[in-house]
């Protein structure tokens, strides 16, 4: 009787140096946080650890123009030029010395992670690098150089796979995946996240529902700012778990950005740790039961350096890794000492922020003076009917 395989975390060092600078949101030290917190509570011990390879130029362009790349590859070896016209060299995002070179090995981290899931050496998988959902094409967009998560996915489609889900619960909508493959019904595309009228990239209304030969390939659910768990855990059920039962997908690729958290500097949604980490025990229950247990998750947005992105994570890794964390755990004194040395700010002191995840399921009723429950109204009313799911209460 052959050994069930293990899951595992893609990870080398080396992708910390995707790096904007000292004043940018996106801190490379919150991905070194999480593999210490992760490594101190004991969940990288139930994890294979395997390292990565960049992907190629020609692999890129299974995602990216060659234009595109021939641009990222220079501007990577001179950073001190700049071309806006493909978003690189703007304040969003700043050029540094090896940027094609870490983006590509983050790219090559995700892609690992699918091979072994997708060949059977691994059961899951996470690149928490990775998640880099916004980049085009032919540009980059809101942090994001290469698309890592697309390029998984590409690998996958070449590889045999007939029906993959991407689900996104990043607190901005996933826009660069979702173009990419707005026209290919093989890929099924589940955004939730804040809606265009109030964040970036404004994009992502529950109208955009797949292009030409794809119609419901990709399903958006636009939430109100202010959200907080119970809504937002209320909008996931009613709409996540009918739509991938219908689209029955042989692999689930998931986008996992914690800026829903309620500390987080550029968003407006008001999720806790604890309804994110419900948000993870969702999907992997999802894989369970629709793919065999097929599940490649990956990072994305986060910009509560020290207090949300490594505990988020690691509860993350902790449910890949089949060893959930008890949010009571109290946050190793090591690895406090540690936060604080590379943040200068106080940590905290539980996995928790002492939320209870509950939620009122959409079965029990709509209320048409809530913004929240008008959205999930027009998702389903939109994107249901696709899969042949009535979209009545």
């Amino acid at each position: 009787m052959s050994e069930t395989p293990r899951p595992c975390v893609v990870f080398d060092e080396a992708v910390t140096a995707y790096d904007f600078g000292a004043t940018h949101p996106m801190a490379p030290v919150r991905v070194k946080l999480t593999m210490e917190l992760a490594g101190s509570l004991g969940v990288l011990d139930r994890l294979d650890q395997v390292a990565a390879q960049p992907v190629s130029l020609d692999d890129l362009t299974g995602v990216h123009t060659p234009f595109y790349i021939e641009r990222v590859v220079n501007l990577s070896r001179h950073p001190v030029y700049a071309d806006p016209t493909v978003g690189l060299g703007t304040e969003e995002n700043p050029i540094f010395a090896g940027m094609h070179e870490v983006s590509a090995l983050i790219a090559g981290a995700s892609v690992e992670a699918a091979r072994r899931v997708w060949t059977g050496e691994a059961i899951r998988a996470a690149n928490v690098a990775g998640g880099l959902h916004h980049a085009m094409p032919d540009k980059a967009s809101g942090f994001c150089i290469y698309n890592d998560v697309a390029l998984a996915i590409r690998w996958l489609l070449d590889h045999g796979a007939e029906r993959v889900a991407y689900v996104d619960v990043d607190a901005h909508h996933g826009d660069g995946v979702q173009t990419i493959f707005y026209d290919d019904p093989r890929v099924l595309t589940v955004s939730i996240h804040e809606g265009p009228q109030t964040l970036f990239p404004g994009t992502g209304a529950w109208t955009e529902t797949g292009g030409r030969g794809a119609p419901g390939s990709a399903v958006n659910i636009p939430l109100p700012p202010g959200t907080s768990d119970a809504g937002w855990l209320r909008a996931f059920h009613a709409v996540v778990p009918p739509v991938l039962r219908q689209f029955a997908p042989q692999i689930l690729v998931t986008q996992h950005g914690c800026d829903s958290h309620m500390d987080d500097p550029l968003t407006n949604l008001m999720l806790s740790v604890d309804g994110q980490r419900h948000s993870y025990t969702a999907l992997r229950e999802l894989a369970d039961e629709l793919c065999d247990g097929k599940w490649v998750a990956t990072g994305g947005g986060g910009y509560a350096v020290s207090g949300v992105v490594p505990r988020a994570w690691t509860h993350l890794l902790g449910i890949v890794a089949d060893c959930p964390i008890d949010p009571e755990a109290p946050t190793p004194a090591d690895w406090q000492r540690l936060a604080r040395s590379r943040t200068g700010e106080s940590p905290p002191t539980r996995m928790t922020d002492g939320r209870t995840a509950s939620y009122r399921p959409w079965e029990f009723g709509f209320d048409p003076a809530s913004w929240l429950d008008r959205s999930i109204e027009a998702t389903r009313k939109e994107v249901l009917p696709f899969f042949g799911v009535d979209p009545g209460y």
